[in-house]
Formats: C-alpha cells, sequence, structure tokens
C-alpha cells in the first residue's frame, strides 16, 4: 500500500525558512520523478518543484530561488526546502510523484505571518 508521508510545516515569519519531508512508501522509489505540491484555501492544487530519478530539478518560478527540492533514494524520503518565505506561500504542501499518480497524503501546513 503507497503512502506519502509529510512533516516539516509549522508557523514562520516571513523571511524564515523551513524544511519539509516526505517519507514514500512506494516501489522502486529512486526512478520515480517526485514532485512537492501546495494547496491554498480556496485555490488548486499546483506543482511547486520536482526532482526526477537523475536529481534533475525545476521549480514553478514563483518559487525559483528560494525553494530546494532534493532526494534521499536510500530513505525513500524527498525534501522541500523553503527559505525566504511570504505570506503567499501559506498552503498545505503534498508529495507525489511527478506527474501525481498516486493518493495523497494528508499534507503539512506551513502558515506564513506577515
Amino acid at each position: 500500500q503507497v503512502q506519502l508521508v509529510e512533516s516539516g510545516g509549522g508557523l514562520v515569519q516571513a523571511g524564515g525558512s523551513l524544511r519539509l519531508s516526505c517519507a514514500a512508501s512506494i516501489g522502486i522509489f529512486s526512478i520515480r520523478s517526485m514532485g512537492w505540491y501546495r494547496q491554498a484555501p480556496g485555490k488548486q492544487r499546483e506543482l511547486v518543484a520536482g526532482i526526477n530519478s537523475g536529481g534533475r530539478t525545476n521549480y514553478a518560478d514563483f518559487v525559483k530561488g528560494r525553494f530546494t527540492i532534493s532526494r534521499d533514494n536510500a530513505k525513500n524520503t524527498v525534501y522541500l526546502q523553503m527559505n525566504s518565505l511570504k505570506s503567499e506561500d501559506t498552503a498545505v504542501y503534498y508529495c507525489n510523484t511527478n506527474p501525481a499518480a498516486f493518493s495523497w497524503g494528508q499534507g503539512t501546513q506551513v502558515t506564513v505571518s506577515s
């Protein structure tokens, strides 16, 4: 059974940092492209960052230069380092494959106060 367990969210002031983690019990994790997504209240879920099996990364324009996605295949874990956080980054953050192929986990809430 596939499980995606996100953690690391919290309340932070604007300009602060958080590091999110996602433990993924997905078969052959190392060859899968993974992504971090977010959903703000009243908005659709959107892709924030992706990383392929070779470590190549891509970012949405609104996080470029501030967020960094990485992965540890030995731990079946993907990370999202978020720096210079803005109030508009407030959302529930989720991980999944990229494109998303599995049921969503519970996500982790990130709240940025201005």
